[in-house]
């Protein structure tokens, strides 16, 4: 069984089939997903979809891209939210530089508010860096200074420091199917050596499809072809890695409940 810790399925791709796109999956050998939101009006769509699919879970979070447009938000809505019991993580939240869609310093506050519910609810923050690694690990490691929280970093594509860095603060690393990439060849030793009690895996679908599926719509059962290709990477069995991350997934996201995952 495999859990893809990162997708969005209530994006164009996925959601006019959804039924189909969670079947496909299960055929696949997922067991469970991580449906992410990133705008708050995604809130209500996010939860009512893992309400409905016993083996599907919610975020609830502001990407760093729609930052300028929830610049108000506080952290009451966010706590509000994160009651519901099918809602495990905080998120994803974070920062962005690469494009700049929303000012650098409301980024930066906003992703405060989240580290502080995530801190208070003791659901795990999901993070989201892109050129953004000094001010992203120095926000997490004065944030740990104040109280710990737990995170991972998803769609992992940083530097081999940086990776050091968050695992030394206690993180997760999430690999989505950039890693396959032929040009990734840093991405890949890093993921090489990331330790085995760290290790999530993701699609970001509707993004990223791996090898052998790229240029296609990214789907949830592409979890499997990353897993095998980071099984590979690592001189490791695939049922060992399948294994392996989704008790990962299941130790930090806690709040999810083994009953709740697909046989």
């Amino acid at each position: 069984m495999l859990i893809d810790s990162h997708c969005h399925l209530e994006y164009k791709g996925l959601v006019e089939d959804q039924q189909g796109v969670i079947a496909r999956a299960r055929e696949a050998g997922i067991g469970g997903f991580l449906n992410i939101s990133t705008r708050q009006r995604e809130w209500d769509q996010v939860i009512g979809t893992a309400a409905r699919e016993t083996n599907v879970w919610a975020s609830v979070g502001i990407h760093p891209h729609e930052a300028d447009a929830h610049a108000d938000l506080g952290a009451a809505a966010l706590l509000e939210a994160a009651a519901h019991p099918k809602v495990i993580g905080i998120g994803e939240t974070g920062l962005d530089y690469y494009y700049d869609h929303s000012d650098r310093q409301t980024q930066q506050a906003l992703f405060r508010t989240h580290i502080a519910v995530a801190r208070e609810t003791g659901l795990p923050l999901i993070v989201h860096t892109r050129d953004a690694e000094d001010d992203t690990a120095r926000i997490i490691a004065e944030e740990m200074e104040q109280g710990a929280f737990p995170a991972l970093i998803h769609c992992f594509t940083a530097s081999a420091h940086f990776a050091q860095l968050m695992l030394d603060l206690g993180l997760y690393i999430s690999l989505s199917g950039i890693v396959t990439f032929k040009n990734a060849k840093d991405l890949q030793e890093v993921a090489s050596k990331l330790p085995a009690g760290r290790i999530l895996v993701e699609t970001d679908a509707p993004f990223l499809a791996p090898i052998p599926h790229r240029g296609q719509t990214c789907e949830p059962a592409f979890t499997a072809d990353t897993a095998r290709f980071v099984a590979k990477l690592r001189g490791e069995d695939p049922a060992k890695l399948a294994e392996t991350t989704s008790r990962n997934f299941l130790e930090l996201f806690s709040k999810a409940r083994l009953s709740e995952v697909a046989p």
